[in-house]
């Protein structure tokens, strides 16, 4: 059998210049879909490097969605074709019409939110000095009054925060690099659960950072487990979605809450806690931030309570991280622009916000309420109001084939592996963001597709012999 060998650019560290050209390799078909890599020893010794550099190759190349690793099996090239899911194809193909896109936790569609932003950018253009401002050189920290209408807005809808401990920003993506960026070092570990929010994974890999997994279960993230990852390799902090865990839904519960804190505190980590869905009915669950105020870097975010392209958020700090966190957010933008937050605080102060997240919390009520009762024989599991819903499959349907049938047949849903930390195993189980279907009728259809598919799969073809 003839080793696949690789081309190094000679430019940059050997394990950057090998997982380049992996990924170089699958987007020009040199490398099919499915094809296993060399093994790493057999491959390091072709090249003249260590094994260890082979390792590091292999994990950058999975963390930029071009192979994926199995336990016990090897790495595999992947089939980008129908993985429409992972975090850095959001959006890169136009809609099609007949296509039901389930894959993307977006607000609920509405004609609201393009009417209040027409009503927010008419009454701006009425204002000279708001004109003015929107086009000068603002303060790194955001204008004082477009933090406190966010502050009070938080506020209301149970996130109690002061507005001097706020620190503006372009949503929850930009925050997760601002606090690592911040807090941590190049080579050094974040923790977090062993499925997470791809952008995190995106985000250690751009900041040269290291995760680890760490088991978790329908009560949050196992405290003990963490204790044991913290021994075996210490990190510097814990990225945790505490209300609505991506992708499995889970609610950390209190006790688990006060026995994290007091483990960050003996340990001495950072909490870097992601609140982007404020609005959750429910239990309502003390905030990190509010349990330990001195070591929580908190993330708010519009994105799924007003719309995505406004890209303002926040972050809420202790005042000894602020003048990190100001300074790496003076030094990846110098500010967030003004005009998007001047826009989002006048959606607050003139009403619009509150109407509409009254109404998306109906509509995203009987969305969930009509998911859980079609998909019933399945146990799904999500929380009334959230945007989607996990999907645990039957012990003899694998997720990768599910997704792909479901693609053919113009659904388009999230496999676990997209979720995965590092070369963790992924489940098979699916989720599906019940948000994010263009009108009920749409949900309602892909509803149906599901149900069929999972109640009469096709046959799943052997592929060796």
């Amino acid at each position: 059998m003839t080793i696949w060998m690789p081309t190094l650019s000679g430019y940059g560290p050997r394990y950057r210049q090998l997982a380049d050209a992996i990924v170089d390799a699958t987007t020009r078909g040199e490398l099919e879909p499915g094809t296993k890599l060399p093994p790493q020893r057999r491959l390091a010794d072709a090249l003249g490097v260590t094994v260890g550099t082979v390792t590091r190759a292999y994990a950058l190349a999975e963390q930029q969605g071009a192979v994926s690793a199995r336990v016990g099996s090897g790495t595999y090239v992947r089939d980008t074709s129908v993985r429409s899911s992972t975090f850095d194809t959001i959006f890169e193909q136009p809609r099609q019409p007949d296509l039901i896109d389930l894959s993307h936790a977006t607000p609920p569609p509405s004609p609201r939110r393009s009417q209040n932003l027409a009503r927010a950018l008419e009454a701006i253009a009425g204002q000279p000095a708001a004109l003015r401002a929107g086009v000068d050189y603002q303060p790194e920290t955001g204008q004082t009054w477009q933090v406190q209408a966010l502050a009070g807005w938080l506020t209301r809808l149970g996130r109690p925060v002061e507005a001097e401990n706020l620190l503006m920003d372009q949503g929850g993506m930009h925050g997760i690099h601002l606090a690592l960026s911040a807090l941590l070092a190049p080579g050094e570990r974040v923790a977090a659960e062993q499925l997470t929010y791809p952008g995190l994974v995106s985000a250690l890999s751009q900041l040269s950072l290291k995760g680890v997994a760490v088991p978790f279960d329908d009560h949050g993230i196992d405290i003990e487990a963490l204790a044991r990852a913290f021994e075996q390799q210490p990190f510097r902090a814990l990225y945790v979605m505490p209300d609505c865990h991506n992708p499995t839904t889970s609610r950390l519960s209190e006790a688990r809450r006060e026995a994290l804190v007091a483990l960050a505190r003996e340990r001495q980590f950072w909490l870097i806690e992601d609140d982007i869905y404020p609005d959750l009915p429910g239990e309502a669950n003390t905030p990190l931030y509010r349990l330990a105020p001195e070591c929580t870097i908190t993330l708010f975010s519009v994105s799924k309570l007003l719309g995505g392209g406004l890209r303002v958020g926040a972050l809420h700090a202790p005042e000894a991280a602020r003048p990190r966190l100001t300074a790496a957010l003076r030094a990846q933008c110098w500010m967030p622009p003004p005009l998007m937050p001047m826009v989002v605080a006048h959606w607050i102060d003139s009403g619009d916000a509150d109407a509409l997240i009254a109404w998306q919390r109906e509509e995203l009520a009987w969305r969930f309420d009509r998911a859980m009762a079609r998909l019933a024989a399945f146990r799904p599991r999500g929380q009334r109001g959230g945007f989607y819903l996990w999907l645990p499959l039957p012990p003899d349907l694998r997720s990768s084939h599910v997704v792909e049938q479901l693609q053919r047949r113009r659904v388009v849903v999230s496999s676990a592996e997209s979720f995965c930390l590092g070369s963790v195993s992924a489940p098979q189980a699916i989720r599906l963001c019940i948000s994010a279907a263009e009108s009920r009728e749409a949900l309602e259809s892909a509803l149906d597709t599901l149900v069929d598919t999972l109640g009469d799969p096709d046959p799943l073809l052997w592929e060796t012999l």
